[in-house]
């Protein structure tokens, strides 16, 4: 896949990753625990997304890097709120296999995309 490509594309799904979580998160009810797993989930996803736009913008290859580790840290980190946002009974697993799914999938290209960076530079 072309690099324009293949960046316009992961800069679509991370943002469409960080919406979905934000509309799946927003409406649980208030509590201490939840506010906590919401604010840390959605800033996790966000981060995704916001790093990955600048991996494409980076203004040379230490810094596209350095994004990227951010990313791939970023998208684990989504992973673990959404395994805790389970785990707490606060979400259903049937309402976030597909949010998982894709956010997997997105650590694993990313992380394979990070292995293969850093061989080029």
């Amino acid at each position: 896949m072309e690099q324009e490509t293949f960046n316009t594309k992961f800069r679509q799904r991370t943002k469409r990753l960080a919406l979905d979580i934000i509309c799946v998160v927003s409406p649980l009810k208030y509590s201490d625990a939840t506010s906590i797993l919401r604010k840390q989930i959605i800033r996790s996803c966000t981060s995704v997304a916001a790093n990955f736009r600048a991996v494409c913008r980076g203004r040379s290859e230490k810094e596209r890097f350095a994004k990227l580790c951010i990313v791939v840290e970023e998208a684990d980190e989504t992973l673990f709120w959404l395994e805790m946002l389970i785990e707490s009974d606060l979400l259903k697993q049937e309402q976030t296999l597909e949010i998982e799914k894709e956010a997997t999938e997105i650590l694993k290209v990313m992380s394979s995309y990070k292995k293969g960076f850093n061989k080029q530079t």
